[in-house]
């Protein structure tokens, strides 16, 4: 039986029961000055609160009964000989208690609640922040929207709580003697500032509405003024001053000096009014200027975190160096872009930079993509036994108004388009013949804009399909984009199946054929038709004129060639 005894014993001394969290004293200070109406309302409120083991009010100077309802409401007193500002009252509470958390809690409030006093107090309980501010409903904050809130937001970015100032905060003891408690109005504001500066947890907890007696404007004035001293004496002491003053200056003349840079890139490369030397001053003065400064600021920021504590120091220091760190970026993107472009051979350092084409048309001509970003192309030899075929881009078609499986007329000879192969969509292949008539090499990169002039005059015959076969073909020449295009639309037994924008003389003949061979011809006119009929089918040519522009020009000989 003893050893049975023995083994229950040691079995449940080995089970593993969860610690149980340690006691923690909870005090709550009353700062009061002439609050005889409501302080012992307040100290009953917070007398209900199951968790809090002490109340003490902190009489400071009052010359009506504060002390004497603070007492018989069950709180302890203690007094100061005249009024010395609610940051030395709240001082005082602190001094005198021994506990481990406190909550400040204003004597005024009309309608507190022990669930907004528990709201206050329960994250620090339970070890979710050091620091719980309050933020309410009330009818007053002028001096929080008008001179805390804009002055943070200026030299602590940072902070954002809605209501720096509210007045009802609570603590860990053990946090608050890192704090510098202000001896007036500036005392909640100081608790914030420090707490962000040093890294401490601060929670904002909403606690709903709250009633108490409005300011009078020369107390507001007063408050006013000791929020100022207390934030503008902060950001000397953690160096905000330095930060906005001094270090934002040097970056922003580092941003001007790495601008002029970026300036002297783009007219040495893109700008050619500008001569070559001017892009070159223009360069080096900004990339002078810009390691002048930019030096200035590493040297002044590192200075700044080794005599300041750095908490959420950072956050500020990326909000200040943000426009230099995107400036820096962009160069560094433009510079390996040139570099991307150099060549070096046989001696001789070549940079050609080839941008991206945004192509936006503002017209009605017809397009796919009214907005696209298009090449450069690079140019190489045509796959082996593909001598009469040119692999294009489909960015490369979309410019030229041509698509796979039509035919280009280079130098009189056809070569039929085809698409570029996987993993090559801006590689143009062209045939040694065709190389040789455009005055083309492998490895030339050529620009969007630039296929209409190596292209020009050459011929193309394009088809359009209806009911999977080839529908008609129209045959037109590579030209300059001209604004007098007109539209006009084919329909095949009363249904449309195709329309087209290009250019047409105006009084001139065109030739129209079936299946090959010539069977009619109009004369072109603005807003003119043509209609006519073969075997059964009838055919329709309406044309409009839209004031599109196109680099299409039609030829008058077989400009449609209907498969009927």
């Amino acid at each position: 039986m003893s050893w049975f005894l023995v083994i229950i014993v040691f079995l449940l001394a080995g089970l593993k029961t969860e610690k149980a969290n340690e006691y923690q004293k909870v005090s709550v200070i009353i700062p009061a000055f002439n609050e005889e109406d409501t302080v012992a309302q307040v100290v009953g409120v917070v007398k209900k609160v199951s968790f809090v083991d002490e109340i003490i009010v902190v009489n400071d100077g009052s010359s009506d009964n504060t002390e004497a309802e603070a007492i018989k409401a069950g709180a302890r007193v203690i007094s100061h000989e005249f009024n010395k500002g609610k940051g030395e009252a709240l001082h005082t509470g602190y001094k005198e208690v021994e506990c481990d958390i406190i909550a400040f809690i204003d004597a005024d409030i009309y309608n507190l609640t022990s669930s907004k006093v528990e709201a206050m107090i329960k994250p620090i309980l339970s070890g979710k922040t050091d620091i719980t501010k309050t933020k309410f409903s009330r009818a007053s904050g002028r001096v929080t929207e008008l001179t805390a809130k804009p002055l943070l937001n200026f030299f602590f970015p940072e902070i954002s709580f809605e209501q720096p100032l509210s007045g009802q905060f609570a603590a860990r003891k053990e946090i608050l003697k890192k704090i510098n408690f202000e001896k007036d109005y500036g005392v909640d504001v100081g608790i914030v500032i420090d707490a962000d500066v040093l890294g401490i947890s601060i929670t904002e907890v909403d606690i709903g509405a709250i009633e108490h007696d409005m300011s009078s404007l020369s107390d507001l004035n007063l408050m006013a003024n000791e929020v100022v001293r207390t934030i503008i004496n902060r950001a000397n002491k953690y160096g905000r001053v330095v930060m906005i003053d001094d270090i934002g200056y040097y970056i922003r003349m580092s941003i001007v000096g790495l601008s002029l840079v970026i300036l002297g890139l783009f007219t040495i490369f893109f700008v050619k009014l500008i001569p070559l030397t001017v892009g070159i001053m223009i360069s080096l003065i900004g990339l002078i200027m810009a390691i002048y400064y930019i030096i200035k600021v590493v040297i002044k920021s590192i200075v700044m975190f080794k005599k300041i504590p750095r908490g959420n120091l950072l956050r500020s220091f990326i909000k200040i160096h943000f426009p230099m760190i995107i400036s820096i970026i962009v160069l560094l993107l433009m510079i390996s872009t040139f570099l991307g472009a150099a060549h070096f051979e046989n001696g001789v350092l070549s940079i050609e930079p080839n941008s991206r084409n945004l192509i936006i048309y503002a017209d009605d001509t017809p397009n796919d993509n009214s907005i696209s970003v298009r090449g450069p192309y690079k140019i190489d030899a045509a796959i082996e036994g593909e001598s009469d075929q040119i692999r294009m881009p489909a960015d490369a078609m979309m410019t030229l108004g041509i698509n796979i499986n039509d035919t280009i007329f280079i130098s009189g000879e056809p070569y039929m388009i085809n698409e570029t192969r996987y993993g090559e969509s801006d590689v143009l292949r062209l045939p040694k013949e065709v190389q040789k008539d455009l005055e083309l090499e492998p490895k030339d990169v050529i620009q969007n804009s630039r296929l209409k002039e190596i292209f020009e005059e050459a011929s193309v015959s394009h088809s359009y399909r209806h009911n999977d076969s080839t529908a008609f073909k129209e045959k037109f020449t590579i030209s300059s984009r001209n604004k007098n295009a007109s539209v006009y639309e084919v329909f095949l037994d009363n249904v449309s199946v195709a329309n087209s924008t290009g250019i047409f003389k105006n009084e001139s003949s065109y030739d129209i054929s079936v299946n090959g061979e010539f069977y009619t011809s109009f004369d072109f006119k603005e807003n003119s038709n043509k209609t006519f009929s073969y075997e059964g089918h009838d055919v329709s040519i309406f044309f409009k004129d839209t004031n599109s522009t196109s680099i299409k020009r039609f030829v008058s000989q077989n400009f449609i060639d209907f498969n009927l």
